[in-house]
């Protein structure tokens, strides 16, 4: 299952990485390369560092929940396909308001604004996050599990749908204005996440979907993305040295880019 997941994840960074080649947005304000290499570091001592620390646990409560029948989707009689489907929604609506929650609760900003800021977002950002966030919500997910009944199966095809929507709006790319429209009704699109990564707060406190852009709408967190405020992204701090490794470890327990909401 796992080479499953790296193939589909390498297959998608590599087609995005060429698309970012050919069809930039935005002009590059660092090297590539540069990028490139300290965020594709970051994701190596991540998944290193988690694996050994939660890939044994994980498995472990994914079957007992299973074999004990726990969650509403047993109850429902979701599985197959349609199960599979059902967790997907299920469990990005939850991801919606855990990424929510990640820029209300103090501690929980902390750690989610390192990823935010970076200073110009292209599909390296995507693989941006300290360990402690996903530390954290790891045992946040495992609530998930409990509480819908996913699968293995199941759960995995819900990370790999959202590795493949992270690296998409992520990506230095931006639609033709119809498809743009389009895909917008039901799906988040790079200028609609670009525009969560501003530093104006109207969008970049708001536009928190992963998957499906229906849950912004329904919770009424949907800002429309404006081009202007789009020239500037990332934090108001800390942007000279996003890309230092060391920075990038401390920055969570640094005192900037603290505001009144994210005491």
């Amino acid at each position: 299952m796992d080479d499953v997941k790296l193939a589909i994840f390498l297959l998608g960074f590599a087609l995005l990485y060429g698309a970012e080649t050919l069809f930039a947005a935005r002009p590059w304000q660092e090297p590539r390369g540069k990028r490139l290499r300290t965020h594709m570091a970051m994701a190596i001592f991540n998944t290193v560092l988690l694996k050994l620390v939660i890939l044994a646990p994980f498995l472990y409560w994914t079957e007992l929940v299973v074999e004990q029948g726990w969650g509403l989707a047993p109850m429902l009689g979701y599985s197959g396909l349609g199960g599979i489907l059902a967790t997907i929604i299920v469990l990005d609506m939850l991801d919606y308001w855990w990424h929510r929650f990640n820029h209300r609760l103090g501690l929980l900003w902390r750690f989610h604004k390192v990823h935010h800021v970076d200073t110009h977002v292209d599909i390296t950002t995507a693989l941006r996050f300290h360990p402690g966030e996903l530390f954290i919500s790891f045992f946040v997910k495992l609530g998930w599990i409990a509480l819908w009944g996913t699968s293995l199966v199941g759960f995995m095809a819900f990370e790999a749908a959202v590795s493949l929507t992270s690296q998409f709006h992520h990506s230095n790319i931006d639609l033709p204005e119809r498809w743009e429209r389009r895909l917008r009704r039901f799906i988040v699109t790079p200028r609609f996440h670009t525009s969560h990564h501003t530093v104006s707060r109207r969008t970049g406190d708001a536009n928190f979907a992963t998957i499906f852009i229906v849950w912004d709408r329904l919770f009424g967190t949907y800002a429309e993305p404006d081009e202007q405020e789009m020239t500037h992204l990332g934090l108001a701090e800390g942007r000279e040295d996003y890309l230092s490794f060391s920075t990038w470890l401390t920055e969570p327990f640094r005192s900037r880019n603290q505001n009144p909401e994210h005491p």
